[in-house]
């Protein structure tokens, strides 16, 4: 893969604007709560198959500390501010010439009203913003309409169609569109959206 240099994103203070989560970079000590969202029923029916075990998850977070040295994958533990603990995880990856890829998205029973939006938005504004992307893709699994009814909300298209998934793709300028109407909702102004 030909990835082109990048900003370095290593001050996540700069992004973390939201008011009712915090975003922070995933570590191998968050290995037991990812397991635990990724094999809860309660999250997991449209998602990829979990690790076989909280070890596994370990290891594949050691793993990825490389990756987030290096500038291909960052994966980010969610956490409620009210209470600071952990409330979900995000993870962008999957870095293109002129896209990205966001995912394994999971928001849990303790998340915050407006979690979801401003999580979403931070993801954008960290990779439009810090990383320079103009375009994101994605999949979402096809029963999971409440979350593609959401992407179509930020302004993403649907690409193509197959059997498991509905593939999206979403340009900075779509996004830019939708802002003053996501913003409204819940009060969170991505500041580093480039124009």
């Amino acid at each position: 893969m030909n990835v082109p240099a990048r900003p370095s994103p290593t001050n996540l203070e700069l992004f973390d604007a939201p008011a009712s989560i915090r975003m922070r970079f995933a570590r191998p000590s968050d290995a037991d709560y990812i397991y635990g969202l990724r094999t809860d029923s309660a999250y997991n029916t449209h998602l990829s198959p979990p690790p076989p075990s909280a070890a596994a998850q370990r290891e594949f977070l050691e793993k990825y500390l490389a990756r987030e040295a290096a500038g291909t994958e960052f994966y980010f533990v969610v956490e409620n501010r009210k209470t600071g603990r952990p409330c979900g995880v995000v993870r962008v990856y999957d870095l293109q010439e002129d896209t990205f890829c966001w995912g394994s998205w999971i928001l849990d029973h303790t998340k915050p009203r407006f979690a979801a939006v401003e999580s979403a938005l931070f993801i954008y504004d960290f990779a439009f913003g810090a990383l320079g992307y103009r375009f994101c893709h994605f999949d979402v699994r096809r029963g999971n309409k409440a979350v593609i009814a959401f992407h179509e909300r930020f302004g993403a298209v649907r690409t193509n169609e197959d059997d498991l998934n509905i593939h999206f793709r979403l340009s900075l300028t779509n996004l830019r569109e939708k802002l003053p109407a996501l913003v409204a909702l819940c009060g969170y102004v991505p500041l580093h959206l480039p124009s």
